[in-house]
This record gives C-alpha cells, sequence and structure tokens, in this order.
C-alpha cells in the first residue's frame, strides 16, 4: 500500500513505524509526513504525541478527531523545507493537504515549524495556515508579499468572528 502522505514508499517502510512508536523522525519533513498520516488515520494519539509540551497545553483532541474524521483526504504536497535536517535544532516545513469536506475540494496551506525537543525528538511547535479551495492562487505563505489587513486583527483567544462560540483560536484561526 502507498503511503498517505505521497512519498512514493510503502506505509509499512516510510510512515508505519513512526506512528507505531517504533523509530523517531530524523528530519522535521519526515515529522510533517507522518503527522499528515496520522491525521488520515485518525491516529490523534501521535498528533498530541508529536506537538511542543507548550503547544500540548492549546490542543483540542476532540476537535482535531472530528475534523480528522470528517474530511476525505486527498493527498500531501511538500512545497519547501528550511532546515529540519538530522543536524538542525529547528526546521520549518510548508506544505499543501488537499481534502474533501461537504462536497468541496480544499487545500490546507501551512508554513509548519518544528523543534527538537530536550530528547533531540522532533517535535510540531506551530504553523501559519490557510484553507483556501483547490486550484485557488493561494496568498499566504513566505514566498510572496505580505498581505495588508483590511480589518482589525482577530486575537487569538477572542471569540471567533463565525459565531461558533468558540475561540478563535480552537475554530476558524
Amino acid at each position: 500500500m502507498d503511503c498517505p502522505c505521497k512519498s512514493t514508499q510503502s506505509f509499512e517502510t516510510c510512515c508505519e513505524p513512526f506512528l507505531l512508536g517504533k523509530v523517531e523522525a530524523q528530519t522535521a519533513e519526515q515529522l510533517m509526513r507522518s503527522r499528515y498520516t496520522a491525521y488520515v488515520q485518525g491516529n490523534i494519539a501521535y498528533l498530541k504525541h508529536t506537538l511542543t509540551k507548550k503547544s500540548q497545553k492549546d490542543f483540542d483532541a476532540e476537535a482535531s478527531k472530528e475534523w480528522a474524521e470528517g474530511v476525505i483526504w486527498k493527498g500531501l504536497e511538500i512545497l519547501s523545507t528550511k532546515e529540519g535536517s538530522s543536524e538542525d535544532q529547528v526546521g520549518v516545513v510548508e506544505f499543501i493537504a488537499s481534502f474533501k469536506q461537504r462536497n468541496k475540494l480544499l487545500e490546507h496551506h501551512e508554513v509548519a515549524r518544528f523543534e527538537r525537543d530536550s530528547e533531540g525528538r522532533w517535535k510540531f511547535e506551530d504553523g501559519d495556515s490557510h484553507i483556501h479551495e483547490e486550484g485557488e492562487v493561494c496568498t499566504q505563505g513566505p514566498k510572496i508579499a505580505p498581505i495588508v489587513r483590511e480589518t482589525p486583527k482577530i486575537g487569538r483567544n477572542e471569540p471567533c468572528p463565525c459565531g461558533s462560540g468558540k475561540k478563535y483560536k480552537k475554530c476558524c484561526g
């Protein structure tokens, strides 16, 4: 079976050893690919385990599970990596994860930041993301000019403007 992360390797030789805890990711990109595969498989425990301690405090396992199981995952495309090798302490991976939700093809475009913990294991720290329709030109990410905001910035702890009643960081943010 091909690996869901689209690495061209089989699942058994690519992401499965990470998800089973047999080996640790040696690069930020390996961790990124295994985290994508964890979303595809609904492995929420792995997602939490691969977060920094600081990021674990904001992790909503139920919302993550709901999202992971509520979409049809279509693929992962790694756009770029900066640092994140086996010799680095930090790394950045820019990627697009494609999925189908409510009969719409969407893309989650993110610039994800990774760092090593005190034991040298790669962990996901945070990321800047944007979801858009597939094929739409994405105007987010480090490769383009900055966007000038027309409305006031929404704080991550403010109520989400969509009206869900959740904090912005736990909803649309």
